[in-house]
């Protein structure tokens, strides 16, 4: 059966500052741009709210993370046991691994193994790894991010956490990419399906392609100006999950405006019945 599991983006304006990294085209590095936000609820504290809450699981942003100190994530792998919940994925939310500028993808690619690490000392099941930000139709860069990803899935096993990736960003907004990374990469690395990164009319077909390889499916309702979810656009979208005879957790996303915890209830009623009816 699919099981309650909440992504941390559904909390963006609850838990403190985002820490964005971004790219400097002339220092050729990283460096990180802090988006202030209040911290009504620190990630420490995040996994016990959630327990409560009935939740199973969590996937966390990278810019969630406040400190990445040895002692930092051991306290926090220590609160994902004690409320147990899974921290089933570390959203890793910047990388380029598609790009043909080597010296980008080469730096891209160590930051990512640097936040491979994290998510092992934080007990992360998963790290999402961005596919790449290149046209989906050049096939050169497909190439690129399938190496890169099979390295990376190597790297990550080693570690005992496993890569996955999303159709999330360019490269990966349409199936046939998707399914051609899989193909290339094997068992390095899975799958994640979200709900609003495939667009127009193709976006239930190309759904109905990748849920039947995800392990983890991003529950993103499409929701109007005042925080309300179309209902008949995510039941069409459960359905597909229901109909692949998905069982891994359903992780549901609010990005809309107003009181957060709110909107995350309006997204899990709709959700409900696919927990209770195999």
């Amino acid at each position: 059966m699919p099981y309650l599991s909440l992504t941390s983006w559904s909390l963006h304006r609850n838990l403190g500052p985002l820490r964005w990294t971004r790219w400097d085209e002339t220092a050729r590095t990283t460096y990180t741009e802090t988006q202030d936000q209040p911290e009504l609820l620190t990630l420490l504290e995040l996994p016990a709210t959630l327990a409560d809450k009935g939740f199973t699981s969590v996937e966390v942003c990278h810019f969630h993370f406040p400190d990445t100190s040895t002692s930092y994530l051991q306290t926090l792998k220590q609160s994902f046991q004690q409320a147990g919940i899974r921290f089933y994925t570390l959203l890793i939310e910047y990388g380029d691994i598609s790009s043909a500028d080597t010296g980008r993808r080469e730096a891209d690619l160590a930051w990512i193994q640097g936040w491979i690490d994290i998510a092992a000392n934080a007990g992360a099941e998963r790290v999402r790894v961005i596919a790449g930000d290149a046209e989906p139709t050049d096939q050169e860069a497909l190439e690129r991010s399938a190496n890169g990803l099979r390295e990376l899935g190597q790297y990550a096993a080693a570690r005992g956490v496993k890569v996955v990736t999303e159709n999330f960003h360019a490269l990966t907004s349409e199936a046939d990419n998707c399914l051609a990374l899989l193909e290339r990469c094997g068992e390095a690395i899975g799958f994640t399906s979200d709900f609003g990164n495939f667009k127009g009319a193709g976006k239930y077909k190309a759904l109905a392609r990748t849920i039947p390889h995800s392990e983890s499916i991003h529950a993103k309702a499409q929701t109007d100006a005042g925080g309300i979810p179309d209902e008949d656009e995510f039941i069409r979208c459960m359905d597909i999950v229901k109909k692949a005879g998905y069982e891994g957790p359903i992780t549901l996303v609010y990005d809309g405006p107003g009181d957060m915890w709110e909107g995350i209830e309006r997204v899990r009623k709709l959700a409900a019945p696919y927990f209770t009816v195999k």
